[in-house]
């Protein structure tokens, strides 16, 4: 009898997050999923204490080790990046201005920790729990969030934000702004390097061999051919023409009500909306529990759940950690390459 020879599991960084958040709560409840072990090899990226906290109000027998110690069925390694004092770890709103810097601080620098195991091809790819914007910039760090920290720490890189489920993938053009800003920060030029980024990913990391992508208007039916707005004819189509010309089978500007519906029905392998919420709101709506934030752009593999710190049930055993667990799998099936 032949044995089947068993899989490597996929060695990725996984970010600890806020400290005061759900962070470390849904990774060791996603890497405890079966499911999960076996296929990835984690590297825990952040504070000691804070693992070690959660395992104990979770009941989770684990040893964390550094990493380059021994690992086995009740011991995970770790890289410790910070080393909280017991009062400034304590899950929940942080009390004071101090404790919320310090989560912030420790949360950066296990993002750079974690890039730092992927340029020395300590890990396959990274996986990031959720952190508070708001703290990051509390303690001297002026991002508005993962992506754009990780576009810079990768050489300045054109990166774009997708959020993937089962059924939908959403790649956004502008990401965290006020809504009245977004008309002016639309161009011809990042429309189309959206839909090109897209493209590519969907080639290299998807594995589709001829993407078919779905482009939105930013007005109500498309701009109904210019009565709602021009945007569609000043930038948006001529985008698009430039990505067909480019030979990418790219589709619109579409009724953003109406796009949503026909990728669900299987027509789509990713859709292009030109702002946050025309996105996000209908893409939650399908995958609130199984959503995975990607980042799409970088030369080596992120994901992160599709959800925040969630500071109001922090530490108290109630997250979901659905999103964490999918977003582990996702990034162990596309560094797998």
């Amino acid at each position: 009898m032949v044995k089947s020879r068993a899989i490597p599991r996929v060695r990725l960084a996984v970010t600890m997050g806020d400290a005061a958040g759900i962070g470390p709560e849904v990774t060791l409840k996603a890497l405890a999923s079966p499911a999960v072990a076996r296929v990835v090899k984690p590297i825990l990226v952040g504070d000691p204490g804070v693992f070690a906290d959660t395992a104990k109000r979770l009941g989770i027998r684990i040893k964390f080790v550094e990493i380059d110690g021994a690992t086995g069925r009740w011991s995970m390694a770790v890289l410790p990046t910070s080393s909280l004092p017991a009062s400034l770890r304590k899950p929940g709103t942080p009390k004071t201005k101090r404790q919320a810097a310090a989560c912030g601080e420790a949360a950066y620098r296990a993002i750079l920790g974690a890039v730092g195991l992927v340029h020395n091809g300590e890990a396959a790819g990274i996986v990031t729990a959720p952190i508070s914007k708001a703290h990051l910039v509390a303690a001297g760090h002026d991002y508005p969030g993962h992506t754009e920290l990780l576009a810079e720490l990768a050489g300045k890189v054109p990166v774009r934000m997708m959020l993937a489920g089962p059924q939908l993938r959403v790649v956004l053009v502008t990401i965290h702004m006020a809504l009245a800003e977004v008309p002016r920060r639309l161009t011809r030029a990042n429309i189309y390097e959206t839909i090109r980024i897209t493209d590519a990913a969907m080639r290299r990391q998807y594995r589709i061999r001829s993407p078919r992508i779905a482009v939105a208007g930013l007005n109500p039916h498309a701009g109904e051919g210019g009565l709602f707005g021009n945007e569609e004819k000043r930038f948006i189509a001529p985008a698009i023409a430039a990505a067909q010309r480019a030979g990418i089978k790219a589709s619109g500007p579409l009724a953003a009500d109406g796009m949503f519906a026909l990728a669900a029905q299987g027509q789509f392998d990713a859709l292009v909306c030109m702002y946050h919420d025309q996105g996000l709101a209908p893409f939650k709506l399908q995958h609130f529990a199984d959503g995975v934030n990607v980042t799409l752009g970088l030369p080596f593999v992120r994901t992160s759940p599709d959800h925040g710190t969630a500071f109001d049930i922090a530490g108290k055993g109630k997250a979901d950690a659905r999103s964490m667990a999918a977003a582990l799998l996702l990034a162990a099936k596309l560094a797998q390459g």
